[in-house]
């Protein structure tokens, strides 16, 4: 019963990194894609060209979702806090 219900917990945390992780990395890949187009029809080739917009990019995401993200990363742990005396009876 314990095996499973930390298999559970595992399950739900990795679903919650991914989830938390998957909009920043998503707009991070997608600036990048297009800086890296840009660069590629320009033959600009500049790192810091493709750092900045990322950060910049990235930043933004973290700003509007920020809320969101970290309600999600409370709910989780409030729920693991709650669920700590099922496990150790």
């Amino acid at each position: 019963m314990i095996a499973a219900d930390l298999a559970r917990l595992l399950t739900e945390a990795l679903y919650l990194v991914l989830l938390v992780s998957g909009p920043p990395l998503l707009v991070s890949l997608v600036v990048g894609l297009v800086v890296g187009l840009l660069q590629a029809m320009t033959q600009v080739q500049e790192q810091t060209l493709t750092f900045v917009p990322k950060l910049v990019a990235v930043g933004v995401v973290i700003t509007v979702l920020g809320g969101w993200m970290g309600a999600e990363v409370v709910r989780f742990t409030s729920q693991l806090w709650t669920s700590i005396p099922a496990l150790v009876h």
